[in-house]
């Protein structure tokens, strides 16, 4: 790249950025308003009602007495044309404003009612669930308690099992779970009207309720009760549906909404300012381009390779070198981070910021003023080969994907040399290991269910999906994260192999965590789609029997998990090996399905596993169970002893309390681990 070419690239930006700032124009805001308390039976136009969900002189979301039991009632009342949560053309995000009155009424005040309204935004139409009464409020179903890609906002009036009280106001991102809740310290299902308002400011990313109740309605800046930072393009599509769903179960009330107003706005200051400064910037670098271009580029070139040259990253990641920031621009995906950004974001690595401790590295909670991002930052020690052999692996291969049940990488760095930084989004509920064996809450069976769903998803994704097929290697509890709504995302992609599909399995040297280990792994040292399955077949055991793979501290025929639940599987008594914290809280055939789907997976012949899409097949309740020996099979092939005599084994294993991504650390593990592996 020669001086003349960077400025003349420069000088043929200049008018194409001062066109688009005379072209910005103000995007014309979006309203509507309704008063629904007029004198009138006829629906007003532009609102479409679901299930049970009619007019009568106001919208009233589930059934009433004179058209049948208003118990078990679900419906929905939501407007008829697309709301956008983004300017069409410019891509920038929307901002709205709703405020609406409702009344939530008990018809007997001495007896339970239940279970509230919600406001919500879902892809456009709406589409009212089935089985979603009661504490589900019509806006999840539940068989899995998700609905993905929805927000609402709750008016909660019943305490189920997951809520922290009988009233109060809770946000939902994609889950039943609110992500953020704030008790009402009086009924909300007195009859009484309530007066909502709900803000969300895109270009800061957050968004506010208020209530109040009677005649003065919320304000934005005194009647706050809850706020919540949260980005709604990540959760929702750029067009979506608006409007309210309520739900009863065996317990009833009615729900009336009396009057809504939304309005929502692009805002277009946030390009202007962005693109005065571009033209500020392009005056400027027009003077120093010709002395300066060079040199940036020579020396971002020399900070963007490894020591020994393992990965030139800039090459792994794609994209292109802009001349006016003086950095290379990612097309897509993670981004390169200046070492300064993340000391800042993490306090200088501050010893109170620190998540956890692995072998490789330490873990750091940082927040990204730039983005206004949490996230997690791995740091590998310095001077640990193998650490940077891991850390040149997760930002090769997992820059690459693109799955939501998959932890997000958001960037990296290795400016100064011997410092190796992986910047992860934020898993603020940890990992499924911390909850079902360190201090995080009990899960629900209807979480852990969905949080082996969607573990399998991400892993048929990197087994048959990807361009090329990815084996992890690594699959453990720890391993996988929970994010905000309890949605399971797996990590760590430090010991992961890129292989073609429908290739052989490959021999390496033996890498993993003991008791996720297929045998074939332990005796050959060969890793495939197989052994992973493996290692997810354990996993399943353990959410849904919430022991590890070994206790040392029970009784020798209890010792082992796979072993018990396959003798228990003989003895047509699966459920006796179920988690006792859930205390029969659990659907009995998901429980069985879970069980089965999970000794399949761990079978002790490769042969006779199934595919991840097979057993993700069965668990949807696509495919019927399979039927298995009633005892547990042991391996029918075994290597000649000279195949193995040279393998070494480095497990994993993390220190980290209350993760936010996990981390590896590593040990040597003796050969006679082999025998006791291979025993059934």
């Amino acid at each position: 790249m020669g001086i003349s070419a960077g400025g003349t690239a420069v000088a043929a930006a200049l008018p194409i950025l001062i066109l688009l700032l005379l072209l910005l124009q103000p995007a014309a805001p979006f309203s509507f308003t309704y008063n629904f308390t007029s004198p009138s039976d006829t629906p007003p136009p532009g609102i479409a009602f679901q299930g049970d969900a009619f007019y009568n002189k106001a919208i009233r979301l589930t059934r009433d007495e004179r058209l049948g039991p208003i118990t078990s009632s679900t419906g929905r009342a939501f407007y008829s044309r697309a709301v956008p949560l983004a300017d069409p053309v410019s891509r920038r995000p929307a901002s709205f404003v709703t405020a609406f009155a409702f009344s939530i009424a008990a018809p007997d005040p001495a007896s339970a009612s239940g279970d509230g309204l919600a406001f919500f935004l879902s892809p456009f139409p709406s589409a009212l669930p089935e089985s979603s009464a009661g504490g589900l409020l019509g806006l999840f179903n539940s068989s899995s308690a998700r609905a993905g890609t929805l927000v609402a906002v709750e008016f909660d009036t019943y305490k189920n099992d997951w809520d922290p009280s009988g009233d109060h106001v809770g946000v939902d991102l994609g889950g039943i779970v609110s992500a953020a809740t704030a008790d009402w310290p009086t009924s909300m299902k007195d009859g009484r009207t309530a007066h909502a308002r709900v803000e969300y400011d895109g270009g800061a990313k957050n968004l506010t309720v208020a209530l109040s109740y009677g005649s003065a309605r919320p304000n934005a800046t005194g009647d706050v009760l809850l706020w919540y930072a949260v980005d709604l393009r990540d959760h929702l599509p750029d067009s979506v549906a608006v409007g309210f769903s309520a739900a009863t179960g065996e317990a009833a009330e009615l729900h009336q909404v009396l009057y809504w107003e939304f309005t929502s706005t692009v805002d277009p200051r946030e390009e202007t300012v962005v693109l005065w400064v571009v033209l500020g910037l392009c005056a400027l670098l027009l003077v120093l381009v010709a002395a300066g271009i060079v040199w940036f580029v020579r020396q971002w070139r020399k900070a963007g390779q490894f020591d020994d040259g393992d990965i030139e990253v800039d090459d792994v990641m794609g994209g292109e070198y802009d001349e006016l920031a003086d950095e290379f621009v990612v097309q897509s995906g993670p981004r390169r981070f200046r070492y300064a950004e993340l000391a800042a974001a993490t306090k200088n690595f501050a010893e109170d910021r620190k998540l956890g401790q692995g072998g490789f590295g330490a873990v750091y909670r940082g927040f990204l003023k730039e983005l206004g991002l949490e996230v997690a930052i791995k740091r590998v020690s310095k001077g640990s080969t193998q650490g940077r052999k891991q850390y040149a692996a997760e930002v090769r291969i997992i820059s690459q994907l693109r799955h939501r049940h998959l932890v997000r990488l958001v960037g990296w760095c290795h400016e100064h040399r011997g410092d190796f930084l992986l910047v992860y989004e934020l898993m603020p509920n940890g990992s499924v290991d911390h909850h079902l064996y360190g201090k995080g809450v009990l899960l629900a069976w209807p979480m852990r269910y969905d949080i082996a769903l969607g573990l399998a998803s991400a892993m048929l994704y990197l087994h048959e999906e990807c361009l090329q097929c990815i084996v992890h290697r690594d699959i453990k509890p720890s391993n996988v994260m929970l994010d905000a709504t309890f949605s399971a995302k797996l990590g760590d992609f430090g010991l992961a192999k890129l292989v073609e599909h429908g290739s052989l399995p490959y021999t390496t040297v033996l890498a993993g965590t003991l008791g996720y280990l297929a045998p074939e792994c332990v005796m050959t040292g060969k890793a495939s789609r197989e052994s992973d399955v493996y290692s997810f077949g354990v996993v399943a055991l353990e959410i849904a029997c919430g022991r590890r793979p070994a206790e040392l501290n029970e009784e020798p025929s209890k010792a082992r998990l796979v072993p018990w639940v396959w003798e228990l599987y003989g003895k047509n008594a699966l459920l006796e090996a179920a988690d006792w914290r859930l205390k029969g809280r659990f659907d009995e055939k998901q429980m069985e399905r879970l069980m089965i789907v999970g000794l399949w997976c761990a079978h002790p012949d490769y042969a006779h596993r199934p595919s991840i899409r097979q057993a993700l097949n069965v668990l949807k309740l696509e495919a019927p169970l399979p039927v298995l020996p009633p005892k547990m099979p042991v391996p029918t092939y075994f290597p000649l002893p000279d195949m193995v005599a040279s393998i070494s084994v480095a497990g994993t294993s993390s220190t980290t309390e209350d993760p936010g991504v996990s981390d590896h650390g590593s040990s040597g593990i003796v050969s006679s681990v082999r025998d006791r592996l291979l025993q059934p």
